[in-house]
């Protein structure tokens, strides 16, 4: 396992700039990140782009448009009834007439200001974002890509495996040691794609619930068994590493406080699994109790305490959406050590 954690831009810094937007994975690496995470989804005619969800309503302007405003369905994704509009939905080129802005505006208002400067990205740009930025470095940057609802996908003829090989193979990074990541909280589609690419395949858990693929094919291991010594066993079998809700490496008690790490990382690494944790950030609102400063959700708390606290559990790396305070906390722990 690596000594030295690696620091995943989540969707860049989200913290500083709207998420999955250009300058969000620039201001990532500038940073100092390892790699950048793009979380993509498909378009209608068959192009991967970088957002959170197929759901945009809440992510850009899309509702602003008139032209747009009788694509607003109803739909049911993952068996979650979501009404909105849908990237499957709309060609590339109509994508790409539409401006992003905040998720969070609560908890996020200093980038409010920033909506409707950028457009939605494609995987492939991203791709380039991440190659361009590598030029003169010793270390090129990585990106790490989740495919999301692949199963729902599927069912509607877009197969996100079939379009994330072909953009791999065409810009020739399928191969052994290129600094890619694919991730994804399903199970069947890591395993379908594992003859496909020798690229490291992470399979997400999330602290509740369970992967779509195994709820549409009733079969009933949840996401907490999955962190079991014998499931975890059966995950080595098609991918090199896990990525667990935080809260699965450290418990937090009755109060919401830090309780000390579970078993995880000990019985993945014994398996050879590195362990990637999701997500860091840095206001009160999604801290430990004990780690809050203030009142204010979306104040900044004692972050850093929580990154040591990680690192000290022995997490291989951290998908973070404030880049340069997961990159502080790296170095002062490898000063630790």
């Amino acid at each position: 396992m690596s000594r030295t954690p690696i620091v995943i831009g989540h969707r860049g810094v989200p913290g500083e700039r709207l998420e999955h937007t250009r300058p969000s994975y620039l201001l990532a690496i500038e940073q100092g990140c390892d790699y950048i995470e793009p979380d993509v989804v498909a378009t209608r005619d068959g192009v991967l782009v970088v957002r959170h969800e197929n759901e945009i309503g809440g992510t850009t302007d899309v509702a602003e448009h008139p032209e747009f405003a009788d694509r607003k369905v109803s739909k049911f994704v993952d068996g979650v009834p979501i009404t909105g509009w849908f990237t499957e939905d709309f060609t590339l080129e109509e994508i790409k007439t539409l401006r992003v802005r905040e998720r969070l505006p609560q908890l996020r208002p200093q980038n409010i200001p920033l909506a409707r400067t950028e457009e939605i990205l494609t995987f492939d740009e991203v791709l380039t974002i991440a190659e361009e930025a590598s030029v003169g470095r010793d270390e090129p940057i990585g990106v790490y890509v989740e495919t999301k609802h692949p199963t729902y996908f599927a069912r509607i003829g877009l197969d996100l495996n079939d379009l994330l090989v072909a953009d791999l193979e065409r810009r020739r990074v399928n191969h052994e040691g290129a600094k890619i990541i694919i991730q994804s909280m399903e199970t069947g589609n890591l395993r379908a794609i594992r003859d496909r690419t020798p690229l490291t395949l992470i399979q997400l858990m999330d602290r509740q619930g369970a992967p779509f693929d195994l709820v549409a094919a009733r079969d009933p291991r949840t996401y907490r068994k999955m962190r079991k010594p014998r499931e975890l066993s059966t995950i080595a079998e098609y991918a090199d590493g896990i990525g667990p809700n935080k809260s699965q490496v450290i418990r937090r008690d009755e109060r919401y406080r830090l309780n000390g790490p579970t078993k995880l990382v000990r019985n993945a690494h014994d398996l050879g699994l590195m362990v990637h944790i999701w997500t860091m950030r840095n206001e009160n609102n999604f801290l430990p109790t004990n780690l809050r400063i203030g009142t204010d959700k979306a104040a900044h708390g004692d972050a850093m305490a929580e990154y040591l606290a990680f690192f000290d559990a022995g997490v291989d790396g951290v998908f973070s959406d404030f880049t340069q305070t997961a990159v502080r906390a790296r170095t002062l722990w490898l000063a630790r050590q």
